[in-house]
């Protein structure tokens, strides 16, 4: 996780645009490794947008391979995508999306609006006022605005593990701080998110819906899912490689595998009539 600064400077943007454009290079493993989304999150997402009796128009906002976007296809939504990354925008495309690519804030919509905008695990890449304000723009009158992400909650002697080798490996970096903070580590980023759409003036009030589930992963797939994490995915090999090897021999330390509790987390708002 990436906690961003409290006020987006030109230099915050440039960095923020960088490091979501450093996700493209392995594609296809981001697609396999990163979890999805609870039914109930899609569902109750989409029961509360109100679209009339046609299938709701959506935006997802920095779609990637497409994992936000396919439940909302597959319950009927017409999805577009809009991301910065031109190689998980053809990822997308492959999956049969429409998918343009700008920085959300500066996309054009093409005088196009739409009844949702979601973003799944990208909004805290998004400048989160000037984000909200364009959403809102795009918006039909009480159309809705869904940002959220998936956190973490490591089974506490594996989180404790990882964070130690952590410490040890990527000394000096933000990854000593550990990874295992869960709900914690990612509050001043919901606030953020909240606020944003607060500030922009064009919402009602903000929401934030909890969906608690868990996934099984066995050493292999969650090596194969961390160098795709924001982050890990710029370290060189030399630095990688010993650090995936003490992590996985503190996964073979509690029997090869283990269950990851998730808490997907929604801050959410319907665009003021």
């Amino acid at each position: 996780m990436v906690t961003l600064p409290e006020r987006f400077t030109a230099a915050d943007s440039h960095r923020a645009r960088d490091m979501a454009e450093s996700f493209g290079e392995h594609a296809a493993a981001y697609d396999r490794a990163r979890p999805h989304y609870p039914g109930e999150l899609v569902d109750r997402i989409l029961a509360e947008t109100r679209a009339g009796s046609r299938e709701p128009d959506v935006l997802d906002v920095g779609i990637g391979t497409g994992i936000s976007a396919l439940p909302f296809r597959e319950r009927g939504a017409h999805v577009i995508g809009v991301d910065v990354d031109d190689r998980m925008a053809e990822f997308a495309r492959s999956r049969g999306f429409e998918v343009e690519v700008a920085r959300f804030e500066e996309w054009d919509a093409a005088a196009r609006d739409f009844d949702l905008v979601i973003a799944g695990q990208t909004w805290h890449w998004i400048e989160p006022v000037a984000g909200a304000a364009k959403a809102a723009g795009i918006l039909r009158r009480g159309g809705r605005l869904a940002v959220f992400w998936n956190v973490m909650q490591f089974p506490p002697e594996l989180g404790a593990a990882f964070d130690a080798a952590l410490a040890r490996r990527l000394p000096g970096t933000p990854f000593a701080r550990g990874i295992s903070a869960g709900l914690n580590g990612y509050e001043s980023q919901l606030d953020k998110a909240s606020a944003g759409i607060r500030e922009s003036g064009a919402f009602g009030d903000v929401d934030r819906w909890r969906f608690d589930w868990r996934r099984e992963y066995s050493r292999d797939e969650w090596l194969d899912g961390l160098p795709t994490s924001g982050g890990f995915n710029r370290l060189p090999a030399d630095r990688l490689e010993p650090l995936l090897d003490e992590i996985g021999r503190a996964i073979d330390d509690v029997g090869g595998s283990f269950t990851m509790d998730y808490a997907a987390m929604v801050v959410t708002a319907l665009r003021n009539a």
